[in-house]
């Protein structure tokens, strides 16, 4: 926590942690940061968050800000009811919407309280263009599992040299939840390191170093979150996600769902559909309703590409989390197939590996292309076991979800017909690799996306692509399928 780009480097109620994320429009932006000072300890009390006003002036001209928003801020607590065990408030953090912007065009900020007076030095961002099948963001970086570790250091370097206009970030950020709060080492496994601690407990400063770490990139390029594991924490009255749903804003009221946990938007003319998997995902639920909502909305002459996102993988080899979220899959698998979504991205494995296009186990041209990014560089290390590796198989009682039911089950078709685990690496699996890295989404027109992951170890290297494939939309093939199954 002592490092240069984890310490906070502002006084008194000057900004830091700035980020921006995109609304549901490309007219419109959330900024948010946090002032003032955390606290933790015994005996913690929480700041007034009425105390420092939320502004944000801007203008497209440097220097010259003609227009002010102003918005809201808040503090939130992690209390534990246990001897020895600190408490956490945070600072206050301030999220303000900008609305009326232009699309593809430079803006340049300032945040804080002028009266104060105390503003943030001068940012700059580029709205993304507007809806259309002929404009896309220049370049999506997708990344997960990040954590704050060397490793991150490179997988964050290595995603700043390709340039990207938009970050996708799938879950598991700052692994804050890996620390005692006392602070201090963490752990790549906290029960292991840990037996006794009376509660999977967090330690909140690595969130505000985690936000110091980012602010360079993400001050300036607008980064989309979705909860993963990691930021359910636990704490009195069995509250859970207080960092996340507080420390960032996303576009859940302009998408129409009532939650933080799942919403959509567009960027350009593809439509992100972002679901929860550690809320309710059953085809009963509040997230499936929205999430045929959105669905029926999406207009593909309009936004032709539908990219979805969500933590924990459906379709993964390694031994690692293997089959854990069959349920959701079960649930809602159908559903995304039968509007023709065209990529899914999750992390929670810690390595990478791209799918052939599938469905319900199958390959299938009209199938989504799966793709796992958890390898940001977090302190649990990376996975290396596959599920087909000799003895490697996981038993029926591994890798239960800390959300949502156990649905493990044999294959009823195929190579692997009636076993558990395939032999062999299974066909739905294109390609995979042990290593920290990112990846970059590069949509070319509404037919063509080109797709490459960059290793981190490849970093110096004049070609750092570790895989990279042209994935390629079918919509007369498919929605004719989608006549058929329908």
């Amino acid at each position: 926590m002592n490092h240069p780009r984890l310490m906070k480097n502002v006084t008194s109620n000057f900004p830091e942690q700035i980020a921006i994320a995109l609304s549901s429009s490309p007219t419109s932006i959330w900024v948010s940061w946090v002032t003032g000072d955390a606290q933790i300890g015994l005996n913690v009390t929480p700041i007034d968050p009425s105390l420092v006003a939320s502004e944000v002036w801007y203008d497209k001209r440097s220097g010259n800000y003609s227009n002010v928003q102003k918005g809201v801020s808040t503090v939130y607590s992690q209390l534990y009811p246990f001897q020895g065990l600190l408490n956490y408030t945070s600072g206050i953090i301030h999220h303000v919407k900008l609305e009326g912007l232009e699309p593809g065009t430079k803006y340049f900020y300032k945040c804080g309280d002028s009266s104060i007076p105390a503003l943030s030095e001068e940012h700059m961002f580029e709205t993304l263009p507007k809806p259309s099948p002929n404009a896309y963001p220049n370049r999506i970086a997708v990344v997960g599992d990040l954590g704050l570790t060397s490793n991150t250091t490179t997988t964050i370097d290595h995603l700043v040299q390709n340039n990207p206009s938009m970050i996708l970030m799938v879950g598991d950020l700052s692994y804050a939840n890996q620390y005692r709060t006392t602070g201090g080492k963490g752990a790549p496994c906290f029960s292991c390191a840990f037996p006794d601690a009376p509660i999977r407990e967090t330690y909140q400063p690595r969130w505000d170093g985690w936000g110091r770490f980012m602010e360079p990139l993400i001050s300036r390029i607008p980064m989309m979150v979705i909860e993963g594991n990691h930021e359910i924490e636990p704490q009195v009255s069995g509250i859970t996600f207080k960092s996340y749903e507080t420390r960032f804003a996303v576009p859940s009221e302009e998408s129409g769902s009532k939650s933080k946990f799942y919403y959509s938007f567009d960027a350009g003319g593809i439509h992100f559909i972002m679901l929860g998997a550690y809320v309710d995902y059953n085809a009963t639920g509040a997230q499936y309703a929205w999430l045929k909502k959105d669905l029926v909305e999406v207009d593909r002459s309009v936004t032709p590409w539908l990219v979805a996102a969500w933590h924990p993988p459906w379709y993964n080899s390694y031994a690692s989390h293997y089959q854990e979220f069959e349920c959701m899959r079960q649930e809602m698998e159908a559903l995304l197939y039968q509007y023709n979504v065209d990529i899914v991205f999750s992390g929670h494995v810690h390595a990478y590996e791209r799918m052939n296009r599938v469905f319900n186990y199958t390959l299938d041209p009209c199938g989504p292309v799966y793709i796992t990014v958890g390898d940001g560089g977090n302190i649990e290390k990376v996975d290396v076991d596959h599920a087909d590796d000799p003895k490697k198989c996981p038993s029926a009682s591994d890798n239960i979800p800390e959300y949502g039911g156990v649905c493990h089950l044999n294959f009823t078709s195929g190579p692997a017909k009636g076993k558990f685990c395939w032999n062999k690496q299974p066909e739905w699996s294109a390609f995979r690799e042990s290593s920290f890295g990112h990846g970059i989404l590069e949509v070319v027109n509404s037919t063509y996306a080109l797709w490459t992951w960059h290793r981190n170890q490849d970093i110096y290297k004049e070609d750092s692509r570790g895989d990279q494939i042209y994935i390629v939309r079918q919509p007369e093939l498919c929605s004719k399928a989608l006549k058929l199954t329908l």
